[in-house]
């Protein structure tokens, strides 16, 4: 069972209405303890990464700041945001790591976009989430982070293991709230150009 909590699509905001709530963000470069908050994802994924890799920050938002940090370490990187970068050909190449921090809970059709990040991974790249772990049952109804209205998927740490397990990928949790998805080197991914789907 992949315990992934969604809202109905009934219950989404408006395009309009999501954009103005992002443009209350205010993520500075030059902020320490932002930087330190994206360094809980950047650092376990920064390790695992050989030198000059090449990665995507997807959901990268107004600031693009852990771009920024994967380029300070020596890595390129390209960018795309449904609202901010929209660059569709960035999603028509592949890359040796791909990040989605504070993201995956905005997602309104998971599987398809997930299928499609894991499709721009390159063999033994790595697909590195933070994102709030779902409260258990219990809690869930006192759960701050579910009142944020664009957050409309949960994942809890189950599903990612679903996912995984669907993908026949490599899962590592470094710590509560981030995920790194390692894909498989195997005889299907090292000779078919063809990437595998999951079933979200």
């Amino acid at each position: 069972m992949c315990r992934l909590v969604f809202v109905p699509s009934s219950q989404f905001l408006s395009t309009e209405d999501e954009k103005k709530r992002y443009d209350l963000h205010q993520n500075s470069p030059d902020s320490a303890d932002y930087r330190r908050f994206l360094g809980r994802l950047f650092t376990p994924l920064q390790q695992r990464l050989a030198m000059g890799s090449s990665g995507l920050d997807f959901g990268s938002g107004p600031e693009p700041v852990l771009s920024r940090m994967f380029e300070e370490a020596g890595h390129s990187m390209r960018i795309f945001d449904q609202y901010y970068e929209h660059a569709p050909a960035a999603l028509d190449r592949q890359y040796d790591f791909i990040t989605a921090s504070e993201v995956v809970e905005h997602l309104r059709e998971p599987r398809k976009e997930l299928d499609r990040l894991w499709a721009c991974l390159k063999c033994g790249g790595w697909l590195g989430i933070m994102t709030k772990f779902a409260a258990e049952t219990a809690a869930f109804p006192r759960w701050y982070y579910k009142n944020d209205l664009t957050h409309v998927c949960f994942f809890s740490r189950e599903a990612f293991l679903w996912l995984a397990a669907a993908w026949n990928a490599d899962l590592t949790i470094p710590e509560d709230d981030v995920v790194l998805i390692q894909k498989g080197e195997d005889k299907i991914c090292a000779g078919d150009d063809k990437p595998r789907t999951c079933r979200l």
